[in-house]
């Protein structure tokens, strides 16, 4: 592994696992499971909210220390996907690409790295793959396992919310 990917490891997959700690423990400044399942629940139409919340955080924790330390990059990558793109659904879709108007450039950026590194590490047939079931887990997530009463629609997210990046 040469040392321009092990910084791109390193960088993307501790700031990932953090924003999964924020979800899951409350570090970081982050409002753990209760206050981003709340929002998840009222505020995107995810329920249960907790277990959304729990369900996102696991994947954002544990796929970034996967992704940090090169660990099963293809797995890792499937779970941070899937939460890139639920987030683009749920939050940032309507806004358009921009970041600075909520727009979904950030996730696409995420995902674009995750499928780089995918690639990079075990071809461009798992890199396929690990997007395919990003994308799978993402609709099981806001459809059949969604629990919301008419799937809710999102709402704009304050700032310093703990799902504007879901």
């Amino acid at each position: 592994m040469n040392p321009g990917t092990t910084i791109l490891r390193v960088v993307a997959g501790g700031l990932l696992a953090g924003h999964g700690a924020q979800k899951l423990f409350g570090w970081f400044g982050g409002h753990g499971p209760e206050g981003t399942g709340q929002f998840f629940e009222s505020g995107l139409g995810l329920a249960p909210g907790r277990r959304h919340a729990q369900a996102a955080g696991a994947a954002e924790f544990g796929g970034g220390l996967m992704l940090a330390t090169g660990l099963g990059t293809p797995l890792a990558a499937a779970a941070l996907s899937g939460t890139m793109i639920t987030a683009i659904q749920k939050v940032h879709l309507d806004k358009g690409p921009w970041a600075t108007e909520g727009g979904w450039e950030y996730n696409a950026v995420l995902l674009a790295l995750l499928f780089a590194l995918t690639d990079e590490d075990s071809g461009s047939g798992w890199a396929v793959a690990q997007l395919a079931a990003g994308a799978a887990g993402s609709w099981l997530a806001t459809g059949p396992l969604n629990e919301a009463a008419g799937g809710g629609e999102a709402t704009a997210a304050p700032a310093g919310d703990p799902a504007s990046t879901a």
